[in-house]
C-alpha cells in the first residue's frame, strides 16, 4: 500500500441506501477498492475473497450482529475496524472498543466525520508501511523537490528553500498525490489536532508554495484547489 487510498475496504450494512451512500462518499474521496455486504454471511464471503485493510461494520445485521462478526473475522486476521450503530448507549460503544475495534460511530453521522475517522485509522494502523512508501523526490514538470532537504530545484540550476510549514503541506499532498486532501486533513497534518485558528492562514501558505512549485502560480498546473473540499497535487499528464 503506497497511500491510504490503496486500502481495500469492506463495508457491511443491511441498509442498501446507506451502503450506496458510503460507497459513493468513499470513492469520491479517492478510495477505489471497496467491497460491500448486507449480512454476516455476505461479509464472511467477501472477507474470504480478499482480505481487507479496513472493515466498516454495522452492529444490527439480519443474520447476526456486528460484534460477533468482528470476533469471527478478527480471528482470521488482525484487520482494523470501525463500528457503525444506531445504538448510542455507552455500554455498546465500550463493548465494541473493548473487543479491539479502532473506532465507533453513532448513526446518524456526518460523512466528513466518517471520512476523517477512516483516514486516521488507516494512517495509524499502517504507519510503518506508509512511511516506507513516502516519496523523497517529487517531480513537478521542469521543477523537482527534494523532500528530505526541503529544496526546490529550478531548470536554470537555481534552488528555492521551503519553509517548515510549506514542507509539511507538500509532504501531505505528495503522500496522496492524485487524490483530494481535505482542508481538515491538511491542517491536522501540519498543525496537529488543535489546528483551530490556522485554517485562515492555510490559503496564504498554499499561495507561497505555488510560487515555488509552479511556472505560472496564477494558473497552477500541479497544486490545484478543489473548491469547498481541499487541495490536490496532480500527477504528470493529469489535467
Amino acid at each position: 500500500m503506497n497511500t491510504i487510498y490503496d486500502a481495500k475496504i469492506l463495508i457491511v450494512d443491511d441498509n442498501a441506501d446507506l451502503l450506496a451512500l458510503l460507497c459513493e462518499q468513499l470513492r469520491g474521496a479517492g478510495y477505489g477498492k471497496i467491497r460491500t455486504a448486507q449480512s454476516c454471511g455476505g461479509a464472511r464471503a467477501a472477507f474470504a475473497a480478499g482480505q481487507p485493510e479496513l472493515m466498516i461494520l454495522d452492529i444490527n445485521l439480519p443474520d447476526g450482529d456486528g460484534f460477533s462478526l468482528f470476533r469471527a473475522l478478527r480471528a482470521k486476521a488482525d484487520v482494523p475496524a470501525l463500528f457503525l450503530s444506531a445504538r448510542d448507549a455507552d455500554a455498546d460503544r465500550l463493548f465494541g472498543l473493548g473487543l479491539g475495534a479502532d473506532d465507533y460511530l453513532t448513526k446518524p453521522f456526518l460523512m466528513q466525520e466518517l471520512l476523517l475517522r477512516v483516514q486516521h485509522i488507516l494512517q495509524r494502523a499502517y504507519r510503518a508501511e506508509l512511511s516506507a512508501a513516502k516519496p523523497t523526490v517529487l517531480q513537478l514538470g521542469p521543477r523537482s523537490v527534494d523532500l528530505n532537504d526541503a529544496v526546490v530545484s529550478l531548470p536554470d540550476g537555481k534552488t528555492l528553500a521551503l519553509t517548515a510549514t510549506e514542507l509539511a503541506l507538500l509532504r501531505k499532498l505528495a503522500e496522496n498525490r492524485g487524490h483530494i486532501v481535505t482542508y481538515d486533513a491538511i491542517c491536522d497534518a501540519v498543525w496537529g489536532a488543535d489546528y483551530y485558528g490556522y485554517e485562515n492562514s492555510l490559503g496564504v501558505h498554499i499561495r507561497h508554495l505555488r510560487e515555488k512549485l509552479e511556472t505560472e502560480p496564477g494558473a497552477p498546473r500541479f497544486l490545484r484547489t478543489v473548491r469547498g473540499i481541499g487541495y490536490k497535487l496532480t500527477k504528470e499528464g493529469e489535467h
